[in-house]
């Protein structure tokens, strides 16, 4: 079974796998966004290693926890064979009612199937008002 678009991408399909992948992401469930990944899918996310869907989703599942009212945005920023590079940003609130602003870039790497096989992940946060936000 595949999950296309599938490598080597092109403009166009690099676009539609941020995309996909984006839309994914907010809609903030655990268990859907980790089909889009290898079972023994790689991540680094800022100083965190883990391997495997089911690891995916626990991490994701605490992730939202945390950060309320989630959104982001990711831009392709390079694509070459299989693998594609981002940067994003994204803004939540915590449970004090704290909005805050990520941002950072993730390298991925597809499997010929057009599952993410690994994914590393750069993120710095910082504190912004409410009127500061502009990811809605």
């Amino acid at each position: 079974m595949t999950r296309p678009p599938v490598p080597p991408f092109d403009e166009e399909s690099a676009r539609q796998k941020v995309k996909a992948a984006q839309d994914g992401w907010n809609s903030r469930d655990p268990e859907k966004v980790a089909l889009a990944y290898t079972e023994d899918s790689a991540w680094r996310n800022r100083d965190e290693f883990f391997q495997g869907r089911e690891e995916i989703v626990a991490f994701l599942t605490r992730k939202w926890e945390r950060e309320l009212d989630y959104k982001l945005k990711k831009e392709l920023w390079c694509y070459q064979g299989n693998r594609i590079a981002v940067r994003f940003e994204y803004e939540s609130r915590d449970a004090e009612g704290q909005w805050w602003r990520s941002h950072g870039n993730e390298l991925w790497e597809f499997d010929d199937e057009g599952y993410m096989r690994r994914r590393d992940a750069s993120i710095n946060d910082y504190k912004i008002n409410e009127s500061d936000r502009r990811i809605f």
